[in-house]
């Protein structure tokens, strides 16, 4: 692995996780998922399986340290790597097909929404969340989170990818 990348890759979480460490909770404790938007930035700038688990996996574990969530813990550390390998396939599939502007906050959208689906389904596993918690929960935290996520991404990614090619990093 390549130094530079992992640099970039650990800036990106580190900001990922002050902006999940001081987004406030907006309902049964719960608060939108901001490491997120910072993971699928670093899957698109660096789309390989080798990244994206260290990725996952650094996500994951920050996530659940900084989580307020009942069961947020496991659920986070289930989620990511999940989540991110769904993303890394979505993006493959998509990057030759679909302009990039476009595709990323699309995808994070997406993302978010695959990554939400599966904390609430596992956080139900183990807290015993009521079925009608999910749907309270899905409406009222993930989908506002997949809409912050991606404006995030429409702002961050092109300025992002633009300071990158400018600065040549190591390639990937």
């Amino acid at each position: 692995m390549k130094t530079r990348v992992l640099v970039i890759l650990s800036l990106l979480v580190a900001i990922g996780a002050v902006l999940h460490a001081v987004m406030p909770p907006l309902l049964f404790g719960m608060k939108p998922d901001m490491l997120l938007s910072m993971m699928f930035l670093g899957i698109m700038l660096f789309p390989k399986p080798k990244y994206v688990i260290v990725l996952a996996i650094a996500t994951g574990v920050i996530s659940a340290l900084t989580t307020d969530a009942p069961g947020g813990q496991i659920a986070n550390m289930i989620d990511k790597p999940i989540t991110a390998f769904a993303f890394l396939a979505l993006f493959l599939m998509l990057k030759h097909v679909v302009n990039i502007n476009i595709a990323a906050p699309v995808l994070t959208a997406v993302g978010t929404i695959i990554s939400g689906s599966i904390f609430l389904s596992v956080a139900l596993f183990i807290v015993g969340l009521m079925q009608g918690g999910f749907l309270a929960l899905f409406i009222g935290i993930v989908l506002p989170a997949a809409a912050v996520n991606t404006l995030v991404m429409i702002v961050v990614f092109p300025v992002v990818r633009g300071i990158l090619k400018r600065a040549k990093p190591a390639t990937v």
